[in-house]
C-alpha cells in the first residue's frame, strides 16, 4: 500500500474529516462542483476517471442526484472514503480503456480531476482518447488539474503528491493541457477555462465532444 493511505488510516474514524481538511489547503472541491453544474446543468450518465477514495465522487453525486455515476480507479481502494448516496454510484477498479471498450459512446459527462499529473507522459494521450471513445455525441469532459508555479504552496503540493502517493508525478503547464486536449478533441473543443479557489494553480477546463 502507498504511504498516504497508511498514514491517513492512523486517524481511524476521523480519517475522512482529516483528509477533507488537508485537501482544502490546496483546492475547494465544492466550488469545482458548482462550476461543473454551471457548465453542464444536466447529466444522466457520468464517468469519473481516477476517482481515488471518493472525495470528488461525493460532490458529483450531490450535484447530479438523478444521474448514474460510474467511478473508476486503477487502485483497489476506489471509493474507500466515500460518504454519500450509494444507490446511484458504482465504484470499480478499472482503466478507462476497459470502460470505453465495453461501453463506447455511453456517457454524457466525464470528470477527470487531478489525475493527469499522475499518468506517465507516454500514456496521457491514449487515456484521453479512451475518454473520448467513452463519451456520447455532444458529451462534455470537465477536466481539472494543478499547473506548476514558483510558489511555496506548489512545492508543498508536489511533495504531497510525490511522497504520499508514491507516484512519479509531473504537472502540465497550461499550454501543455491545451495541447493534450486539442490533440484529442480538436482545436475548437475547449469551451471554457477557469481557475478555482484556494490556489490559482487549480485550472478547470470544459471540453465539448462534437457529434
Amino acid at each position: 500500500m502507498r504511504p498516504g493511505p497508511l498514514i491517513r488510516m492512523l486517524f481511524g474514524p476521523y480519517e475522512h474529516s482529516v483528509a477533507e481538511a488537508y485537501r482544502r489547503i490546496f483546492v475547494d472541491l465544492d466550488e469545482f462542483a458548482e462550476l461543473m453544474r454551471m457548465w453542464v446543468p444536466q447529466a444522466q450518465r457520468i464517468l469519473e476517471v481516477g476517482c481515488g477514495e471518493g472525495a470528488m465522487t461525493e460532490r458529483i453525486v450531490r450535484t447530479y442526484p438523478a444521474a448514474t455515476v460510474t467511478a473508476i480507479d486503477i487502485s483497489p481502494n476506489a471509493g474507500r472514503l466515500y460518504r454519500g448516496e450509494t444507490s446511484t454510484v458504482n465504484f470499480s477498479q478499472k482503466t478507462v480503456e476497459e470502460v470505453a471498450g465495453r461501453e463506447p459512446a455511453s456517457f454524457d459527462l466525464v470528470v477527470l480531476a487531478d489525475v493527469i499529473h499522475h499518468v506517465p507522459h507516454k500514456s496521457r494521450q491514449s487515456m484521453l482518447s479512451a475518454i473520448k471513445q467513452a463519451m456520447s455525441a455532444n458529451a462534455s469532459l470537465v477536466f481539472k488539474d494543478w499547473v506548476p508555479s514558483a510558489s511555496p504552496v506548489h512545492w508543498l503540493c508536489f511533495l504531497s503528491d510525490r511522497y504520499l502517493t508514491g507516484d512519479d508525478v509531473s504537472y502540465c503547464t497550461m499550454d501543455g493541457i491545451k495541447a493534450l486536449l486539442t490533440n484529442t478533441f480538436g482545436s475548437e473543443a475547449i469551451r471554457r477555462i477557469d481557475t478555482l479557489r484556494v490556489r490559482r494553480n487549480n485550472i478547470a477546463v470544459l471540453v465539448q465532444r462534437s457529434s
